[in-house]
């Protein structure tokens, strides 16, 4: 058993393994040398683990069956995919797994030929596979992309578009439809396990393409009975809405029964037609201590592999922690309500949820429907709190303007992991709110400088009945402990000058504060005499202190934790060349005009230049030039 599983070892290893060659046996010590794998490198190094753990035995299937360098293999969200990364000659470097200049936690395509797509957000799969296979139609290829999508991402709205479009043009898909969390659709018994293996035998698919060809060319009539026994199949199939928007529907199989696997995936390849296979599997499969519905083992830090334990020290209160705790104050409130997309303890509402869920929801991976909704609370009369990441906020870009802007509802946006994330990499890095919001008329937009002002920020974002207003807070901590520099309420557009000095004004915005603030403290010890504002407000900008100041400052640098392109320091020129100020330069050291690849979040900072030394240096410059 040793050799074997040694010889079934070396072939995770090689680029794009060909497992169509091996026994099932082979399959399943394939899929047991992986997880080993997957659980080693995750625990040293932190990343996805449950969700991916249950999906290697369909991932083995799907290369068994497929080939990855003529089919493309599109894996939604792509954090489950790991098993995948190491069946294509990344073996060895998972080691460097979310480590900078690492491999990513997510599919790649500048990483490997092997992943057809950058994916870290979710619901893109089935699009893209019709993307694809009109691509391949069109050049007259037998190939079909093969999809994998979990069952939280079917509760996107994109799917069914894409869905509607497939059933309709009928191009050649397999769907894997990963169901780890909830059921779609409950599987009746032995009946429907019955039913879910014939469905994948040619021996149905032919008997029921013909019995459509001969109702084809029958009255009504006569077809009546034929029509109704087909119909009741339908109905004690979970498969009814997949099959009523044109596509087949097989399952719901055994997703950790390799040899049902793969005789599905065959049979679905065989038939050149849309095909969702409906697998259910374990999260957490093959570490028990992980094993089922719990979400803390989604995604992880470094763990103790025989006990579970975090090795990770404990930090300081989360910004995350201060506004859930803090929101919680104002229950009492009943005008007061919330929702998440799907994130309710990474946004911290999971307390709020479990305290007032009459008022409080989670509403899955629904942005755009988050905001629509909390929109007509709003101009019901209450105080809707949307809780979403900046990342993910983005996906709900043109609600937040026709349905909250326009109107001018007063719908609090909390804009969690604001600012650079670390290794979850480009696609979670959330550097672009404050572009993105700042062009919309009638937003209000600030931010606290540390856990104490965050509080603040959630007694003014609480109070404001007028317009919709957004705030930001980063993961992990801020720059400044609390009351480092004392806490002050924040008023509609003004900002706060902390230090006054002369000639070199450091601004920052939210968790630019503290960087700023560091830069002031290094300044200071070398004899320099700056001055340092917290802005607060980015808009409405605080017109009149920067008139003040700007008449006795010949030099500006502004520091925040999102792009320069349309960042503060945008909204800052702007306004000077609305005032016709020309005699002050302005420098911005906010993040360059490029995607933040992932990796160590200090180690991030540092190869941009982010460093307190670096910035002190790079300012002196400015200074002095």
């Amino acid at each position: 058993m040793e050799t074997r599983a040694k010889s079934a070892l070396a072939l995770c290893e090689p680029k794009n393994s060909n497992l169509s060659a091996l026994s099932l046996s082979e399959l399943e010590e394939v899929a047991t040398c992986i997880r080993k794998r997957i659980l080693a490198v995750v625990s040293s190094n932190g990343g996805h683990l449950s969700s991916t753990l249950g999906a290697v035995d369909l991932i083995v299937g799907m290369h068994a069956v497929f080939d990855a360098s003529k089919q493309p293999f599109i894996f939604d969200v792509s954090h489950q995919a790991y098993a995948h990364k190491l069946l294509t000659g990344r073996w060895e470097e998972f080691d460097t797994l979310r480590q900078f200049n690492g491999i990513s936690g997510f599919c790649n395509p500048r990483e490997s030929m092997y992943d057809y797509f950058v994916a870290g957000h979710s619901s893109t799969s089935i699009s893209l596979a019709v993307g694809a296979a009109k691509a391949m139609a069109l050049r007259g290829e037998e190939s079909m992309p093969v999809v994998m999508i979990g069952d939280g991402s079917m509760s996107a709205g994109l799917v069914y578009e894409a869905l509607n479009e497939l059933g309709d043009k009928k191009y050649p898909a397999v769907i894997i439809l990963n169901d780890n969390e909830m059921s779609i659709s409950k599987p009746i018994g032995a009946i429907s396990n019955y039913l879910s293996q014939i469905l994948t035998t040619s021996l149905y698919q032919k008997v029921r393409d013909n019995i459509k060809k001969i109702l084809a060319k029958m009255p009504d009539s006569a077809t009546y009975l034929a029509k109704r026994f087909e119909e009741s199949l339908k109905l004690i199939t979970p498969g009814i809405l997949f099959e009523e928007l044109g596509l087949d529907y097989v399952g719901p199989i055994d997703g950790h029964n390799l040899e049902l696997i793969v005789a599905t995936l065959q049979r679905a390849k065989e038939m050149k037609k849309p095909v969702i296979i409906h697998a259910q599997t374990l999260k957490g499969k093959g570490y028990e201590i992980a094993e089922g519905r719990f979400e803390h083992w989604h995604g992880v830090g470094p763990f103790d592999v025989s006990t579970g334990s975090s090795l990770k020290k404990s930090a300081a209160q989360s910004p995350t922690s201060v506004f859930s705790a803090h929101l919680q104050s104002y229950l009492s409130d009943e005008k007061v309500v919330g929702v998440t997309a799907a994130m309710p303890s990474g946004t911290g509402l999971d307390r709020l949820i479990e305290k007032a869920p009459q008022r409080f929801w989670d509403v899955a991976i629904c942005e755009a429907h988050a905001v629509t909704s909390m929109a007509a609370m709003a101009k019901e009369g209450f105080k809707p709190f949307v809780a979403i990441y900046s990342t993910f906020l983005q996906r709900a870009y043109d609600q937040i303007i026709h349905d909250v802007g326009i109107l001018g509802l007063p719908v609090r946006f909390c804009i969690d992991r604001a600012g650079i994330v670390g290794e979850d990499g480009e696609t979670h890095q959330g550097l672009l709110d404050v572009a993105y919001l700042r062009s919309i008329p009638n937003m209000i937009l600030f931010a606290p400088r540390d856990n104490a002002t965050l509080r603040k920020a959630i007694d003014f974002a609480y109070a404001c009945n007028s317009a919709p207003c957004a705030f930001r807070y980063p993961r992990g901590n801020f720059v400044l402990d609390d009351n480092e520099i004392p806490a002050s309420d924040f008023t509609l557009g003004k900002a706060e000058l902390l230090r006054q000095g002369e000639n070199l004004l450091l601004i920052g915005y939210g968790n630019g504060v503290g960087r700023a603030y560091r830069v002031y403290e290094a300044l200071s010890a070398q004899g320099y005499k700056p001055s340092l504002l917290d802005l607060r407000f980015v808009k409405p900008l605080d017109k009149e202190t920067l008139r003040t100041l700007l008449k006795t400052h010949s030099h500006i640098c502004v520091f925040s934790d999102s792009y320069a392109l349309g960042g503060v320091g945008s909204a800052i020129l702007e306004f000077m060349a609305s005032e016709g100020i020309i005699n002050v330069a302005l420098k911005s050291f906010e993040i360059e005009d490029k995607f933040i690849p992932h990796g160590n979040t200090k180690i991030i900072e540092s190869t941009l230049g982010l460093e307190t030394s670096q910035l002190t240096e790079k300012v002196k410059s400015f200074f002095k030039d």
